[in-house]
């Protein structure tokens, strides 16, 4: 126990983590002494790390095979869970597969088998047909997000794959969403429920703002101006209409970025990149950002589209107010528009004239070099303060990819930066540096 005590110290300093909240600490518990355990708590809480840390701990050193598989319903919260797992930096080797990347690329990366797989359960199955891993030595499942798996039609494969795996002994259960079936492919018998759906959100705020006009558009740079310089997600229900309300913020000089399932995975994983780390304040989106994906605390969210459905609502109201901090859903209704039941009276919030929000003071720039070149984050960092004089508060997030990196950099100092580094040496591999 001491040593269990001492190793997840040793975790949490690494991710920058005083200490667990009530529900990673009783998710942890529950975990390491029950076969099923179904976590249900409001997105942004920390269930990741809830269910990592357990399962890290029962992982077997001497094992050569694969010990856990975690089931995303996105390819982004795939990257996420992996993101998580390697900043952990337990030793363990940890790998992602999803749509969209090359079989390839991971055939590659599981010919040194890893102790935890990660994926999307399309791709995850389609790997278990090819025989590209074993599966004989998996005692440990969680379908992260589980719901949201089933609701976009991954109930034949993840069903596939849970015959698949026949000496499984653990079974872990996540969502943000209340009062959700389980379906009976699952075979839990007695699952121990841990619900902290209730707890968190008292802090959300649900308010109105009124378009004199059927078109929403100049109310919400009415809107926009008049929240200011805070990070906030606007949520619409069609790529289409992003496009048109980005032309209209792009017009209007409001800096935004855009996120919706017809992007290509790069841009969308840099669309989030920059918004993590300042770059964007404000980010268009459709509901694949409501849950399942890494965003930073957001002081408000917009509904310039009302979802369909009151989950989603909740779902999408989820991305602010986390862990106890305040934070506004603004629905953006026309003067004459009928809000539907799942939506109580809220109180209307009065605009007021405002300049335009000042433009990010950070940049985002592109470093051609990652972990498979043993680039650590602070070798990024003292390449940027030494050769790159830069100071340190001049440098922001650095985030770490397998074969890349990106970082926040002070607007008025990239220009030098790319000057003095671009081309450098870190470690024995000459990197570029570029603006994204």
């Amino acid at each position: 126990m001491i040593s269990d005590i001492k190793n997840q110290r040793e975790i949490l300093d690494k991710l920058g983590i005083e200490q667990l909240n009530p529900m990673q600490e009783e998710a942890k518990l529950a975990i390491h002494s029950l076969p099923e355990v179904v976590l249900l708590s409001p997105t942004g809480t920390g269930k990741t790390l809830a269910f990592l840390l357990p399962i890290i701990a029962e992982l077997d050193p001497d094992c050569a095979e694969v010990q856990a598989l975690i089931l995303a319903p996105s390819r982004e919260l795939a990257i996420q869970i992996e993101q998580v797992a390697r900043d952990m930096g337990t030793g363990y080797k940890i790998n992602a597969v999803y749509g969209g990347r090359r079989v390839s690329k991971d055939k590659l990366d599981l010919q040194h088998t890893p102790a935890i797989l990660i994926g999307t359960p399309g791709r995850v199955a389609d790997h278990l047909r090819r025989g590209t891993f074993t599966a004989e030595r998996i005692r440990t499942l969680v379908l992260d997000e589980f719901d949201k798996s089933l609701e976009i039609g991954f109930e034949e494969e993840m069903s596939e794959i849970m015959s698949n795996l026949p000496e499984l002994e653990k079974k872990i259960l996540t969502s943000a969403t209340q009062k959700v079936e389980i379906p009976d492919f699952v075979g839990l018998k007695k699952p121990t429920y841990i619900d902290y759906l209730e707890d968190g959100i008292a802090k959300l705020q649900i308010k109105t703002i009124i378009s004199p006009e059927k078109d929403k558009l100049e109310t919400l740079g009415k809107a926009l101006r008049h929240l200011g310089n805070q990070p906030g997600i606007v949520f619409l229900n069609f790529k289409d209409s992003i496009q048109r309300v980005s032309d209209y913020l792009t017009e209007k000089g409001i800096h935004h970025g855009c996120f919706y399932g017809g992007l290509d995975q790069l841009d969308r994983e840099r669309a989030l990149i920059k918004f993590r780390n300042g770059t964007h304040q404000l980010l268009l989106a459709t509901d694949l950002a409501a849950r399942g994906i890494d965003v930073p605390e957001i002081k408000f969210i917009i509904h310039y589209h009302l979802p369909l459905r009151g989950e989603e609502f909740v779902h999408r109201n989820g991305r602010t107010a986390r862990m106890h901090e305040e934070g506004t859903a603004y629905v953006l209704k026309w003067a004459e528009e009928e809000l539907p039941d799942f939506i109580q009276d809220p109180e209307v919030e009065e605009l007021e004239e405002a300049p335009l929000p000042d433009p990010s003071s950070w940049k985002t720039v592109f470093i051609s070099g990652g972990r498979k070149d043993k680039i650590s984050k602070g070798d990024i960092a003292g390449l940027f303060f030494k050769q790159g004089e830069l100071k340190h508060n001049e440098v922001g997030t650095i985030e770490l990819k397998q074969d890349c990196a990106f970082a926040a950099v002070k607007a008025d100092r990239v220009d030098q930066l790319i000057r003095k580094v671009d081309n450098s040496r870190l470690k024995r591999k000459k990197v570029r540096v570029t603006v994204v």
